[in-house]
């Protein structure tokens, strides 16, 4: 008699068991690809946000340890019912505080001497091309005709160069102006010093320093009051005011240029390009630290960045006015 074939098939159920086998498998090891596909986007996106921040910052950093002077924000002060000395902004925008209007976040100092856009050998902020900087300024302190820095909320009230025609008011308070020169004296009693001089930078009723020899040329006092270094020019060397601030969710960057781009025939304060420095902002606040009198000069910077896949990513620094210098 002939063998019968011991071979036997796979039946139907264990087919349907093995395909459903298969599937959970193919399941849970494509959520594992898909977690570990998402951490990886996750990842690249935080740290190409991160990058962007700390790039911002550090730009800041570097640009303020540079300056010699801190414009803005002011010191506090005690007549307003809002910080003058913190300047805060938020994307969507918080609610102003006290009876200012709008909460703008704005950071602004002299321009440091490492810039030179025009490339010729002297910095930008040097306007009369001396060697010096700032050291002769006008009575318009920024050049700019307008009160304070032009376009640009000084005092934190949510008003922006208030006071049509009054650009001798360079701190943007009470519609006074000139009432405070570069002497070291808080002569108006706001807290600040030296923040709203007249022609005469120092207000002493000399040319210079009074009893100096400003310019080593072996003469005291000679020429013009309104000649703050006895160069025999008149206010030709002005603050060029460096400005950090929002626009929308964009960090800017405001730097003056040395050729007419206003169109006004002059080169003065009102000739600046504005360069996007940090896109995704929802945070920028810049606080002016309190010192004691004599004491170098702090600024707190905070930046916040926030995307949707990378969720917020904040930097933060205190940094010292021309503590580079």
């Amino acid at each position: 008699m002939k063998a019968r074939s011991t071979q036997a098939g796979v039946t139907l159920i264990e087919l349907l068991v093995s395909v459903v086998i298969a599937a959970l498998l193919f399941a849970g090891l494509n959520s594992v690809v898909s977690g570990l596909l998402g951490s990886r986007d996750y990842v690249s996106e935080r740290t190409a946000l991160t990058r962007d921040a700390e790039f911002a910052m550090d730009r800041m950093v570097r640009t303020v340890s540079h300056s010699r002077k801190l414009l803005l924000p002011y010191p506090d002060r005690a007549a307003s019912d809002w910080p003058e000395n913190i300047r805060e902004e938020t994307v969507p925008p918080s609610p102003p505080i006290g009876s200012s209007i709008k909460a703008t976040a704005v950071l602004a100092i002299t321009m440091p001497a490492f810039i030179d856009n025009d490339f010729d050998g002297f910095p930008d902020a040097d306007n009369d091309r001396d060697g010096l900087i700032d050291e002769d300024v006008y009575n318009d302190r920024n050049n700019d005709f307008a009160s304070g820095i032009y376009l640009i909320d000084d005092d934190g009230d949510g008003w922006v160069d208030e006071g049509p025609g009054q650009w001798w008011d360079d701190d943007e308070f009470n519609f006074v102006w000139d009432e405070d020169p570069e002497n070291g004296i808080d002569n108006d009693g706001d807290g600040s010093v030296g923040e709203d001089p007249s022609n005469d930078a120092n207000g002493d009723g000399c040319p210079g320093i009074c009893g100096i020899d400003d310019d080593g040329d072996g003469n005291i006092d000679e020429g013009n009051v309104q000649d703050d270094d006895e160069d025999g020019q008149d206010d030709e060397d002005w603050y060029d005011a460096l400005v950090f601030s929002l626009n929308g969710s964009e960090l800017t960057e405001r730097v003056h240029v040395p050729w007419d781009i206003s169109g006004g025939g002059v080169v003065g304060g009102q000739d600046f390009v504005v360069n996007t420095i940090a896109e995704n902002v929802t945070r920028l606040r810049f606080e002016r630290v309190p010192t004691s009198a004599g004491q170098p000069e702090l600024v707190d910077i905070t930046l916040e960045l926030t995307t949707p896949a990378a969720g917020t990513v904040a930097v933060n620094t205190r940094v010292r006015i021309g503590g580079a210098l």
